[in-house]
């Protein structure tokens, strides 16, 4: 696997843990018992802390690469294995 290759891959990874893992610890206004800014939507996060999110995410995004390079690396799961629907003929 060539190295963009694997960045591009990884970069995948890294933005749809981050999507994963931004929803966890967030609270909203009413839950801290914060004043709210007018028109403020009521599900708007109140302590979102955006260098957590992104320690976070790194972790979980390399963790899942080392997984998927592992995989490619030693074949532990193929796509013959993965064939659900074969094609007859």
């Amino acid at each position: 696997m060539q190295w963009t290759s694997a960045l591009a891959i990884y970069v995948l990874f890294w933005v749809m843990s981050a999507f994963l893992v931004m929803p966890f610890g967030v609270k909203t206004a009413d839950e801290l018992g914060a004043e709210k800014v007018p028109g403020q939507a009521e599900s708007a996060p109140a302590n979102f802390k955006p260098r957590r999110v992104v320690i976070i995410t790194t972790i979980v995004a390399t963790l899942l690469f080392g997984l998927y390079y592992a995989n490619y690396v030693k074949g532990w799961v193929t796509t013959d294995m993965v064939n659900f629907a074969p094609f007859s003929g």
